[in-house]
């Protein structure tokens, strides 16, 4: 499903992203999870050549830009490559559980 979900909310405090897609069906999603999960192509690649990169403690989300089809998220170690597709971010809770 790619269709946009009614609300994102961003908590640096707590360090999730919730995906409100309406009708109590609610996704919440660790920063540090969707930073290791980063679908550029960057990221790909390395996860595709099994170097594993640790993402930081601490890392934040510090922006979250509308892509129709999904949302770009700039965390604050500078990366802001990843474009999160609305099906990726659903697989990420199918995974994450």
């Amino acid at each position: 499903m790619n269709q946009a979900p009614v609300a994102v909310r961003n908590s640096a405090a707590q360090a999730t992203l919730t995906v409100d897609w309406g009708q109590g069906q609610v996704l919440v999603l660790g920063h540090g999870r969707l930073r290791a999960a980063c679908p550029c192509s960057k990221c790909r690649a390395a996860r595709l050549a099994q170097r594993i990169d640790v993402v930081p403690d601490g890392i934040r989300i510090t922006a979250i830009h509308a892509q129709g089809y999904g949302v770009q998220l700039v965390f604050d170690d500078g990366h802001d490559r990843g474009i999160y597709p609305w099906r990726y971010l659903r697989e990420l809770g199918e995974v994450a559980g």
